[in-house]
């Protein structure tokens, strides 16, 4: 009996080692260059709560691998934990969709260094990023131009700013819902009209979201910006009765 009960174990050992772990659909690698120890986290937002999907110990060698499995593109993060105590500027995000996806990045710049090479939404995601930078770094100067302005009482430079800026956020606003508009069978299009220009006038966010093609409308983030301009307009509507019963 004992003899056959190790004979048993010994081959359900034998079944488990050789039987391979299930693999997701998406692969994510790459290496952060300069990491010696750490711990990278795999993250994405589930019921608006930023949860660990896996993790992974770095001991000696830079390079890193994840597998998971998606329904659907949607930005997932990549989380360095340097163990120093401090979180800031140490998570990636990207668009994680079915296939392979590499990010390689460096220790001391992770999310400045970050190279990224994925699917058709990372692609027009870094498409978006570097327009939306330009537009992010034209800001900062009026902010210093305006800083200025108003140490030596220039309201003439500072109403000059104003307009600048009033200028400079109407062109992004128009460049992303275009970029939304053009890229509408991709989930990139609601994702980003949520996140750069939610507070823009719901006419050019109900363009966006009727422009999406049906399989975006019904994904994450089609359901989601459907949802908010419902939200919006009820709020608008209620509003607009408060002001007539006052």
């Amino acid at each position: 009996m004992q003899r056959f009960l190790t004979i048993l174990f010994v081959s359900i050992l034998i079944l488990s080692c050789s039987t391979p772990k299930k693999k997701g659909n998406v692969s994510i690698s790459g290496t952060v260059k300069g990491l010696k120890k750490g711990t990278l986290y795999l993250q994405k937002i589930q019921d608006t709560i930023l949860v660990n999907l896996d993790s992974l110990i770095i001991d000696g060698d830079p390079q890193f691998t994840f597998q998971t499995d998606v329904q659907e593109p949607e930005i997932h993060y990549l989380f360095l934990d340097k163990h120093d105590g401090t979180q800031f500027n140490d998570r990636i995000d990207f668009f994680a969709e079915p296939g392979e996806i590499t990010i390689n990045t460096s220790l001391n710049s992770f999310e400045k260094d970050a190279i990224i090479a994925g699917g058709k939404n990372q692609a027009k995601l870094i498409e978006y990023n570097k327009m939306n930078k330009r537009f992010k770094e034209r800001n900062l100067r009026i902010i210093k131009e305006d800083y200025e302005a108003k140490k030596q009482n220039d309201e003439e430079k500072l109403a000059e700013n104003d307009k600048a800026y009033k200028n400079l956020l109407r062109q992004k606003y128009l460049y992303t819902i275009n970029f939304a508009i053009n890229n509408k069978k991709l989930e990139v299009a609601p994702y980003i009209t949520l996140n750069e220009v939610f507070d823009a006038n719901i006419k050019y966010l109900d363009t966006v979201a009727n422009s999406l093609s049906p399989r975006v409308r019904k994904s994450i983030y089609g359901k989601q910006l459907t949802e908010y301009i419902e939200e919006r307009r009820a709020k608008e509507a209620e509003r607009v009765e408060a002001k007539k019963e006052n």
